[in-house]
């Protein structure tokens, strides 16, 4: 039995249920240091950094990551930023889904994707890591592909063998200015996969 079957078993219980449905865990991928916070590959830390001001809340550093927690209409928006480096992100979301008794539905991972132009988003609720490091990792440990992700467009703009230079890149002059409204758009997308749902959101925001 894989390990959301088993987290399923154990959690899906009417005393637990009903809060956990209010609860969300939104986990932005990225690597820690300054020398990346810049970069593209870090736009899920750069969601959730505006996500956190915009709310009025701070992170803290806790096991595995940091974390940041606000409200809205009833429904907490747990913010996490893992501390394990990109390719082992699946740590971490483990740990906090089972930490605060969540189920892989409230789950929303934001992250960055070379197929998609600059600036697009896509949401779906469960694919294939796309070749992602952090996507895969959090596939191998969850040991499933069906979890919400939203993936933020950055570019296929750069020359054969240079795709690495590109996503731990910092951003263009011209992407740099259009990126403040991007990551209020992808704010919201959060917020309405919390009020609204995933499919609700997906009709909302896929391609805007």
């Amino acid at each position: 039995m894989g390990f959301l079957s088993k987290f399923r078993n154990l959690f899906v219980r009417k005393e637990t249920g009903a809060e956990s449905m209010k609860k969300f865990l939104i986990v932005g991928l990225g690597n820690i240091g300054e020398s990346y916070k810049k970069t593209r590959h870090n736009i899920g830390f750069s969601i959730l950094d505006s996500l956190a001001a915009r709310s009025g809340v701070h992170f803290e550093t806790k096991k595995l990551g940091d974390i940041a927690q606000y409200q809205i209409k009833g429904r907490t928006f747990l913010l996490l930023k893992p501390a394990t480096y990109m390719n082992l992100s699946g740590k971490a979301v483990k740990f906090w889904l089972e930490k605060e008794k969540l189920l892989p539905e409230n789950l929303f991972v934001l992250t960055d994707d070379l197929n998609l132009p600059f600036g697009t988003i896509r949401i779906k609720g469960n694919g294939s890591s796309g070749g992602h490091n952090g996507l895969q990792n959090i596939q191998d440990i969850l040991q499933s592909q069906n979890y919400a992700r939203l993936r933020f467009g950055v570019g296929d703009t750069f020359k054969k063998g240079q795709q690495v230079d590109h996503v731990l890149g910092e951003w263009s002059a011209d992407e740099y200015k259009l990126l403040p409204e991007r990551l209020e758009k992808m704010g919201d997308a959060v917020t309405s996969f919390g009020l609204a749902g995933l499919h609700n959101t997906m009709n909302a925001f896929n391609g805007k």
